[in-house]
This record gives C-alpha cells, structure tokens and sequence, in this order.
C-alpha cells in the first residue's frame, strides 16, 4: 500500500504480453508494461482489497510477493497495511550473538501463532534466547513442515493472520526473546507455484535441484525478489535472524554474500540481527562474509553414531573414529574440511580459524527426527544416561546450542514428515517417503515400508503434536533448567574471544576438550559416552562447574556416561631465574 486509497502492483512477467489486476469485485484493471519484463502501476484500492494478476488473458494467479492469502496459495492475494500494527515494545534491539540459545519449533503442530505465544513465558523461565519458527511462507493445504512454500512474503493462512504473527514477534521481545525465521530460498514446492508459465527465466534448466529445476540467481530480478524478501521479515515484521536452508543448492554464492551484505547494510545501527545457514558444503569463507554462524551437521552426525551406533546412508562418513570426528569438531568446527566424504568427493573448508560460536550444535533438529522413517526422537534411541551426558555437552560447550520442541522434557510423540496434499502428488509423495527408506536393512520389505505414515493424512500431523510433560518428565525439565541457568551465568560471558586449545581423545567414546578464555583460565569439557570408565588426568574438585553423572568423579577415571565441566584460572608463569 502507497496509502490508505492506492497501492503500487508490480509484477516480472517477461514471457507475458498483458498483464492484468483483477479485483474480487469484478474490477479489472491493466498494468502498463515497462522495460525488462515488468508491469507496474499505481491503481487505487483500499487494505483488505483481493486480486489476482492476470496473464495474456488466460492464466490468473497469486501476487507471488503476495503479503496476505487468506483463502491458500489458490486463493486470491490480499492487500495488508503494515502500519496498522502498533508495536508494544519499539525499543526492542536484540541480543548479541553469544547469548543465543534457540529453541526450534513449527508452528502448525504449537497451535498457530497464538499457540505459540502461550509457550514464551516458560521458554523464556527456562533459559531460552530464542525461538526459531521453522518456515512459515505460504505453501499448499493447512499443515506442512513449509519447505514446499510457493509464496514466500505471505505468513501461512492456517497459522493466524499476519497481524497475529506480528503479535507473536512483538510478545517474544517483550519476553526477552529473539525470534528467529527459517526461509527457504533455494527451491519452490511443487503445488501453486505458476512462475515458470510466465517468468520462465527465473529458473535455469540446466541445473538440476532435489526439488527440479534450479532458481537462476545470476538474474538481477531473481536476486532481488529473495533480498527483498529478506528485509520484508526483517524489517515489516521485526523478525530478529534469519536462518537459509539448505544453501547448497544455490549455484552462485555470491549470492549468499550479497544477501548479508544488504541486511547488514540496511538494518538500523544498532540492531541485533542473525544470519545462519544451513549449507552441506561446510563453506567456512561464507561465515567471514555477514554471516553469524552454520548448523553443525557434522557435530550431530559424529554424537548420534557415538549415542545410537546407528551407521546407515549419511552416517556411514561418521562411523569410523567417531570419537576422534567429535574431537575434530569441538576443536575446529567443521569435521569435513576438504577430507572426502563416502561418495569420495572433498567436503569443506578449513574452520579451525572460527570461533566456536560460528557454528550452531544440536542433538535434534526438525530434519534429523523428521526424516527417520517413524520419527522417533533419541530418548527413544540410545540410553538416557547417555542422552543426558550429551544434553550436558550441549548446553555447557561453546557452541551456540539449538534444541527442538520438546527436548527440554523427553518428549514422547514422533515428529513425522507431513504434507498436505491430494490426488496425483499426494500419491507420488507417499511413494516417495517409502522409496527413499528401501535402502535401509530395516525397510527391505514392502510391507514393512507400507507401514511408514503417510504425509498426506492428518492422523499423521495430529500424531506429532508434543504433548504437554509429565510429572515424570520434570527431572529433564529441571536438568535442562540447571545447565542453562550455569551457561548464562558461567560460560556467555566468556564466549566473546573464545579459542579452542585443543582435544584429545580418552578412549573409544571418550574426550577432553579445552577452550582458552579472553579474560583467562580454561573452559574444560570431559565427555564419556560409553558404558565403561576412562582412565584421564582430570581436574581438582576447585574447578568442577558441573557433573551430570551421581557417580564419584575420582582424578584418575571418568565414569561411564558422564559429562564434566570446568572452569580453571590460569596458572600463573614460572619466575624466572638467574
């Protein structure tokens, strides 16, 4: 909206002749044409007006920098007034960096915008930072995990309106939370996406994607529909970070650093805004270039081979020395730094030069539990104390820590890959989820893999819903609670200029990690995975910050399944002699 009567219409549209505004009152209006494929006018409507664009007379579609879809990405796009929200807490600028502390969550499964915003103040009491909302761009259906977003300005209809998500935003600030979104800029889902029936070039065919043809992003156009999209959130809506998925099916980096650039340029000083990428590629040099921090996979592949012994597709580059990848990683960061991985292509770049909380660690993310074939979670995996020495690792390391809805409490329910689909895609979708487990020993059979939920069916979406904790969950919740509250107090305020010494490994399942302080002393991390006792020189009962296990630490051994914590002054120098 250009005001409270008129609004501009813009539109790429280069394989179109016409291009058309039809409102849903029976008004329609053309769009002049303009240089490089453009259609662009000033036509005079109101907020709440709905419209479709239509092409060369014979295609109508969604505005796909549509704000609104109140009725699905089918429906028509709505003319919203960003102003018309007042803001509670304006002054709101952020936290930095080292105080993240995220807490990934989906919406749809939290009860919608509103659900979510019930849920802040005991995230809030628990120690959390930040809430990270996995994708919320417009996609087909009511329920999706939003990578098959084909509209990526407007929120998704079946979460709340945008005012409510707005609200949600505006609330967490008020709790002292970041709230950060995850976006998808690499690919389009499959339904709703009309594109490529009249701005073909925005894609490239021939590059290929999991998800089909490549988005062209050496296209001026293109970049900037994804900049600006970026800002939109940033800025309409105040989000605090961004998290780009999957950034290794973009062709051309250059991109990514562009991106950061603008944000970072266009953001009001003094704000504190997050970048972080997802990126199999272990790109080092992009974390130098605007960008915050990567998630870990290699971290949480080495620790779910060491708590599971689970050694199937992508694991199988973790199972051999897994002990000495997990070292690898708390000391450099990246595991893959150039090594080959199983298919015997070089992976990564050198990391060793970041600081730890240029990478983001989890034992659990939406991914990780979703794309198992039942969705379980790994207290349902491996053994708790196990589960618990690793949570510790988690919370007390460096490493910026990311948990996933439920965590915090054991949580029960599965999370399942889930889709809102019908007819001939929700067919192909369902066959798809069962073909890609054919390879694992444990879905050999068909009959087995017919056993797999399928996305399409609500049951599946209403199974994944994390039930409120149990009274007998409440020891996690209070471990959890205690390690957070040490982390806030013990190990944030020495995270700015943190440098790892080194690692060494113990035993099979078994290190000693040791991270220098900017103000001096050590930060030391004992870690037993294992169901046996490791000989090591550990420190003085002086230094200990915390042990998760009960049973006696001695000097000499590390009992099984146990994580400890230390923070050791400097020892002064020698004086000299004559």
């Amino acid at each position: 909206m250009l005001d409270s009567n008129s609004a501009r219409f813009a539109l790429w549209a280069p394989d179109a002749q016409r291009v058309d505004v039809e409102f849903a009152s029976g008004r329609r209006e053309v769009l002049p044409a303009q240089a490089d494929g453009w259609f662009i006018g000033r036509l005079a409507c109101s907020a709440g007006s709905r419209y479709r664009y239509r092409i060369d007379g014979k295609l109508s579609v969604a505005d796909p920098a549509s704000r609104h879809q109140p009725e699905g990405v089918h429906g028509p796009s709505a003319l919203l007034a960003p102003a018309a929200y007042r803001w509670q807490h304006p002054d709101w600028h952020g936290r930095p960096w080292h105080e993240a502390v995220i807490y990934e969550l989906h919406v749809g499964l939290c009860g919608g915008y509103a659900g979510v915003i019930e849920r802040l103040p005991a995230l809030a009491e628990l120690g959390i930072t930040a809430i990270e909302l996995m994708p919320v761009g417009q996609f087909p259906g009511e329920r999706n995990w939003g990578y098959d977003g084909v509209l990526p300005f407007a929120p998704q209809h079946s979460y709340g309106t945008p005012m409510q998500l707005r609200e949600l935003i505006d609330q967490a600030h008020g709790h002292g939370l970041m709230v950060v979104l995850d976006v998808v800029y690499n690919h389009f889902g499959p339904d709703g996406n009309y594109l490529g029936q009249y701005a073909s070039g925005f894609f490239r065919e021939d590059r290929k994607t999991p998800w089909g043809a490549a988005i062209d992003f050496r296209r001026r156009q293109v970049r900037d529909f994804f900049i600006e999209n970026a800002l939109m959130w940033l800025q309409d809506y105040r989000i605090d970070g961004l998290r780009l998925d999957a950034v290794h099916a973009i062709d051309e980096p250059d991109f990514l650093a562009e991106l950061a650039r603008r944000v970072r340029n266009d953001i009001a000083p003094g704000r504190q805004v997050w970048l972080s990428l997802e990126n199999e590629h272990n790109q080092s040099h992009l974390l130098e270039q605007g960008f915050d921090a990567q998630w870990n996979d290699d971290g949480h592949n080495a620790l779910h081979v060491l708590l599971t012994g689970e050694q199937e597709a992508y694991y199988v580059d973790y199972s051999e020395s897994t002990i000495d990848k997990l070292a690898r990683c708390l000391s450099q960061g990246f595991v893959f730094q150039g090594q080959p991985d199983r298919n015997g292509r070089p992976r990564g770049e050198p990391s060793g030069h970041l600081p730890p909380t240029a990478f983001v660690l989890f034992l659990q993310n939406h991914d990780q539990i979703g794309n198992r074939a039942f969705g379980e979670r790994l207290n349902q995996l491996c053994p708790l104390p196990a589960l618990r020495a690793a949570t510790t690792l988690l919370l007390l390391a460096p490493m910026i820590p990311l948990l996933f809805m439920g965590d915090e409490w054991g949580c029960e329910q599965p999370f399942v890959f889930f889709t809102d689909h019908h007819d001939e895609l929700a067919d192909a979708v369902r066959a798809g989820r069962r073909a890609e487990f054919a390879s694992f020993a444990a879905f050999a059979d068909a009959a087995t893999r017919a056993r797999i939920p399928d996305p399409n069916a609500v049951t599946t979406f209403n199974a994944s819903r994390p039930r409120p904790p149990q009274s007998r969950q409440q020891p996690w919740l209070q471990l959890y609670r205690e390690l957070l509250a040490l982390r806030a107090r013990h190990i944030v305020p020495h995270l700015p200029g943190i440098r790892a010494l080194g690692a060494r490994v113990l035993g099979p399942q078994a290190l000693s990690v040791r991270w220098q302080l900017k103000s001096g002393g050590e930060l030391r991390i004992d870690l037993n995975l294992g169901p046996t006792s490791q000989r090591a020189d550990l420190p003085d009962n002086a230094a200990r910050l915390f042990t998760c296990s009960e049973a006696c630490v001695g000097t000499t051994h590390l009992p099984p399944y146990t994580t400890l914590v230390s923070l050791m002054p400097t020892t002064p120098a020698e004086p000299a002699h004559d």
